[in-house]
C-alpha cells in the first residue's frame, strides 16, 4: 500500500522525507498539496493535521507531521539501523543535528528569505551574518567524519542536505567558504538515490522563486 505523503516540491522538509524513502526503498504515495492556495486548510486536511503544515504523513492510519519526526519514524520502522541508531549517545548526536537543522540552520535561512518571499520584505541587518555563523557551526560538526552526525549516514544527512541545497540554490552564501560542508553536499548529490529529481529540482525551483522576488 505504501505511505501517503502530502508534500510540495518547494519545501526542503518535504524533500528530505522523499530522499530518505528513496534511499530505504520505501514506496510513497505522493500527494501534491499546495499550501499557498489553501489546500492544507480544508476541513479534511485539518482533521488529519490541525497544524495544517507540510509534510504530513499517513502510514496506514498513523498520521504524523514535522519532517524530522517523520524521518526518525520511517528510519526506525523501515530503514537500516545506522540511519537512526539505537545507541543512546549516537542517537543523541543525530537528534542534536536534527534540532539544529530545525531550530538554527533552517530558522536562520528562513529569516533571510521568507520576509521577501511571503512577508513585508524587511530583513534584519544581521540575518545573513547569523546564517553564515550557523553554517560555520555545521562545518565544525564534521570534524574528521564523512557525515554530519558521525562516520555513518543518518537521517540527519537527509534533513540537512535538503536545507543546504536550498541555501545553495538561493545563492545567499558562497558554500566554498565551508570546504567540509561543500564536499559533503557534493557527495550527497552523487550518492543519495534520486537526489536530482527529489531534491535538486525542488531546491532550484525555490531558489528561482526567491531570486525572482529579489529582482522584482
Amino acid at each position: 500500500m505504501g505511505v501517503d505523503l502530502y508534500y510540495m516540491d518547494l519545501s526542503a522538509p518535504c524533500r528530505s522525507v522523499m530522499l530518505l524513502a528513496k534511499a530505504i526503498g520505501l514506496e510513497l504515495n505522493l500527494k501534491v498539496t499546495n499550501i499557498m492556495t489553501g489546500e492544507t486548510r480544508t476541513p479534511e486536511f485539518i482533521k488529519m493535521n490541525p497544524q495544517h503544515c507540510l509534510p504530513t504523513m499517513d502510514d496506514d492510519g498513523f498520521k504524523l507531521w514535522e519532517s524530522r519526526a517523520i524521518l526518525s519514524y520511517l528510519a526506525s520502522k523501515y530503514g537500516p539501523a545506522h540511519l537512526y541508531p539505537s545507541d543512546p549517545k549516537e542517537r543523541a548526536v543525530v537528534d542534536q543535528r536534527l534540532y539544529f537543522d530545525m531550530g538554527t540552520l533552517y530558522e536562520r535561512f528562513g529569516k533571510c528569505v521568507y520576509p521577501l518571499m511571503f512577508g513585508d520584505g524587511k530583513i534584519a541587518d544581521n540575518a545573513l551574518d547569523n546564517l553564515k555563523e550557523a553554517l560555520g557551526w555545521l562545518e565544525g560538526f564534521f570534524g574528521d567524519n564523512q557525515y554530519v552526525a558521525g562516520p555513518k549516514q543518518t537521517v540527519a544527512d537527509f534533513a540537512i542536505a535538503s536545507t543546504v541545497a536550498t541555501i545553495e540554490a538561493c545563492e545567499l552564501v558562497d558554500l566554498a567558504a565551508y570546504p567540509k560542508l561543500s564536499a559533503w553536499l557534493a557527495a550527497c548529490k552523487t550518492d543519495m538515490p534520486g537526489y536530482a529529481e527529489l531534491n535538486g529540482q525542488g531546491a532550484t525551483a525555490f531558489g528561482g522563486f526567491y531570486k525572482a522576488k529579489v529582482n522584482a
